[in-house]
């Protein structure tokens, strides 16, 4: 059982490994030796990575993460909500059959409130991926 352990770590750790390397950044321009303190100091204060300038790849590339992340936090906890809130109604009804009707009708207005919490994330995702306000 340890050596599967074992592998199976050593596997995702190499697989983790080289998905962080598929991401590489945008090269940077190297500032010349001769410049001031004072504009190495304000070159080192502003990050370069924010600005979404010709050769940036950042902004685009964090915006599709966090679509991802958008929209997958969003399933996951609706899920969760819809799973628990199905098993509650079907034990409710297993206990009382006589107000199944009331329980599925609150259940089916919970569900749809749950669901749009959904499709709330999906449209974050959507507008950060094409209409992302943070690209000129």
């Amino acid at each position: 059982m340890a050596p599967r352990s074992l592998t199976l770590t050593v596997a995702v750790m190499a697989s983790c490994g080289a998905l962080f390397c598929a991401f590489v950044p945008a090269p940077r321009p190297t500032m010349p030796v001769s410049m001031g303190a004072a504009v190495s100091t304000a070159a080192l204060m502003t990050p370069a990575v924010a600005h979404a300038d010709e050769g940036a790849v950042w902004i685009p590339a964090l915006s599709a993460v966090g679509a991802g992340f958008a929209i997958g936090l969003a399933a996951i906890g609706s899920g969760v909500g819809q799973g628990i809130a199905s098993g509650r109604c079907i034990d409710g009804i297993s206990r009382q059959p006589e107000v199944a009707d009331d329980l599925r009708g609150v259940l089916l207005l919970s569900l749809a409130f749950m669901e749009s919490l959904t499709i709330y994330g999906l449209v974050i995702a959507l507008v950060l991926l094409f209409a992302n306000p943070l690209i000129k």
